[in-house]
């Protein structure tokens, strides 16, 4: 008789499309989990019928309202020895889906975290885009309404990296006309679809330009949009860091702050601020 395997969480990652990207070692792990914790059991049903596994009475469901509530249960059940297979309803657990609470309770519990890589919609946007890749940042689904969503589309607007984002159908239109006005309408853009499904669509343009694509077809399914990074700004001449001097003396600063804050915000040397801070400095009488 072979000993029981060392219990561990195992985030399994799963199709976001297409069943036939399911891996063999995605599908060992699933077989033989003692646990599997899945954001929608109907879901993971079906994605275990296709692979020719029983389910039976291993399937729990784990998702976003009760994930805190069932991590203690999984960490006492890994450390028992049992492995704790996670899947989300499409891709790698923890990325903009349940997961992430898992791995922090287990890591703090000194268990073993490991996973089984699979397909991502967000690298699978990137490398289709054809924007930058080599450097990107991830935002998932933006902020729905308010403040929160006005300060990040405006750290969008100077964001130097390429920025993927996440969309459900119902709001990518509104999510596409913020994202023109606040990064600009001639932003490039990539607009993905139903990856790896039998509709897959990406749609390359400007931020413009894809406003008036959505608007002008029913958007289906999530979608992922790729944003390019904004254009290099030309750096600040004499007349630019001038007139910002001379707002900050305006308002009382002394000529040392003022250079310091005028540096900061344009991304110049201090001493070039402060040459022009002590040159329109008004002398004292």
């Amino acid at each position: 008789m072979t000993d029981r395997p060392a219990g561990a969480l195992v985030l399994v990652g799963t199709p976001i499309g297409n069943l036939g990207d399911l891996s063999p070692r995605a599908v060992e792990e699933l077989r033989t989990a003692d646990v599997i914790a899945a954001e929608d059991t109907r879901r993971t049903r079906a994605l275990l019928t296709h692979a020719g596994i029983s389910a039976g009475r291993r399937l729990r469901a784990v998702h976003a309202r009760n994930e805190a509530a069932a991590a203690e249960r999984i960490v006492g059940e890994i450390r028992g020895g049992d492995r704790v297979a996670v899947v989300t309803d499409a891709g790698m657990p923890g990325i903009s889906d349940p997961g992430a609470q898992l791995v922090r309770a287990c890591v703090e519990a000194g268990l073993p975290v490991e996973a089984v890589p699979g397909p991502s919609a967000a690298l699978t946007a990137v490398v289709l885009s054809g924007l930058p890749s080599d450097r990107f940042v991830f935002e998932g689904f933006l902020p729905r309404k308010g403040r929160a969503r006005t300060e990040r589309l405006a750290a969008l607007a100077g964001e130097p990296r390429t920025t993927v984002l996440f969309e459900a159908p119902n709001r990518v239109r509104a999510t596409l006309a913020d994202l023109s006005a606040a990064c600009g309408p001639h932003r490039p853009v990539a607009v993905a679809r139903e990856l790896t499904k039998v509709f897959e669509e990406m749609w390359r343009g400007t931020l413009a330009g894809a406003a008036r694509h959505v608007e002008r077809t029913e958007p289906r399914g999530e979608h992922v949009v790729v944003v390019g990074p904004a254009p290099e700004r030309a750096p600040p001449g004499d007349a630019e860091i001038e007139a910002a001097v001379r707002a900050a003396l305006a308002d009382g600063r002394s000529a040392r702050d003022a250079a310091s804050d005028v540096a900061d915000a344009l991304g110049v040397a201090r001493r070039r601020a402060y040459e022009a801070a002590t040159r329109l400095k008004p002398a004292r009488r």
